[in-house]
């Protein structure tokens, strides 16, 4: 194991840099002062300007225009994005991309990957279930008829799923296996119905009626939807870290100007004392996250399968991005509530990412089952 970050690593962290250095994080409506969704669709000029800087293509292949990278690459990427609270469908696209690159047939590929390294075609994945609770390949069924397969069922909290035009959908056969359907945007026999999220982004319930697709479309790969799903749950802890090491940073910096008695609040002891252990907690899932990002990115083996070490990473992005964003409400004081300051706003969306592929006692009881299944020596 080893943290150390390549050159092409660092070099796409800083590309990332440039591009979300002019992004204001309170851009757009507050979701506390905004009926609805806070916009219509993603940013499209921080899209473009993704797919500028060929941030879009990081994990494709030469091919494909892509640079190559792994999952490493994408969170550094991912943690910078959050910092902003970037309105980009950035983690699903990218991710949903690999997987077709890494299992989906030659026919998917031609059509879908250089063009989504452009940006020119949005992806997204149906990852959250009927619930948001239940695993999201039991939430839709799929069966062969000849040459089609139809799948019938509801996908709930489709992030981006007005903006994007392929959604990657998890379902599951009657003889128990899990396989991935490219669903177009208005395809025959689907119906997409608005939800919201905390964080005021625009989601989609996704009801399919005897969706036919043909088999081209359908990736059936053993392995297919673990792999996207492990690597849609790291980046969403790459997504945690980064908005929580901006929210503690502005708290460092309100806390060194406002005074009390005529000395900073940052210089009392119990001030000190929260932010150092919410410190301690950005540390801690900064740690885990590499650690599941390399293990997905390597393939090296393990005690456990990389799943474990993306739950260890998801249950301490979950639990450490809610405390980190408590803690800086509590500092700030009435202040962090001010709808001109944006706070509020990271605190939406430390919630949905919380609670985005399940909170964290839905990876302890996932981790708890990899231990039990693979017993420590």
């Amino acid at each position: 194991m080893d943290f150390t970050f390549t050159e092409e690593q660092q070099a796409a962290a800083e590309a990332a840099k440039g591009v979300f250095a002019g992004v204001a994080p309170d851009a757009v409506p507050s979701p506390a002062m905004t009926a609805g969704a806070v916009a219509e669709t993603c940013d499209r000029a921080l899209w473009a300007g993704l797919a500028d800087a060929d941030l879009l293509s990081l994990l494709l292949d030469a091919r494909y225009g892509g640079a190559g990278l792994d999952a490493v690459a994408l969170c550094l990427v991912l943690r910078e994005s959050a910092k902003v609270l970037a309105r980009v469908p950035l983690l699903e696209s990218c991710a949903a991309a690999a997987a077709v690159q890494a299992y989906g047939g030659e026919e998917a590929k031609a059509d879908l990957l250089a063009r989504a390294g452009r940006g020119e075609t949005v992806l997204t994945v149906a990852a959250h279930g009927r619930t948001g609770h239940d695993p999201a390949e039991q939430a839709v069924t799929a069966r062969r008829d000849g040459g089609t397969w139809v799948l019938d069922g509801v996908q709930t909290a489709v992030p981006w799923a007005y903006d994007a035009d392929v959604t990657l959908v998890p379902a599951h056969t009657g003889t128990g296996r899990t396989v991935l359907a490219l669903v177009p945007r208005g395809h025959e026999g689907t119906v997409l119905a608005e939800q919201f999220s905390t964080s005021g982004e625009r989601l989609g319930e996704l009801r399919l009626e005897s969706a036919r697709l043909p088999a081209r479309d359908v990736i059936d790969t053993d392995g297919a939807w673990e792999w996207l799903r492990d690597l849609l749950a790291t980046g969403t802890c790459a997504l945690a870290l980064g908005l929580g090491e901006r929210v503690l940073r502005m708290t460092g910096e309100y806390t060194g100007e406002r005074e009390q008695f005529g000395f900073p609040i940052a210089t009392f002891q119990a001030v000190a004392v929260q932010a150092a252990d919410r410190y301690i907690d950005l540390r801690a899932m900064e740690a885990t996250l590499w650690q599941a990002a390399w293990r997905i990115a390597s393939g090296a083996p393990g005690p456990l399968p990389a799943a474990g070490d993306v739950a260890v990473a998801k249950i301490w992005a979950a639990e450490g991005v809610r405390r980190v964003v408590q803690t800086a409400q509590h500092l700030h004081g009435g202040f962090g509530a001010d709808v001109d300051y944006p706070l509020h706003r990271y605190h939406a969306w430390a919630k949905h990412l919380e609670l985005s592929l399940g909170p964290a006692a839905a990876h302890e009881e996932a981790l708890g089952d990899l231990l039990a299944a693979h017993p420590l020596a």
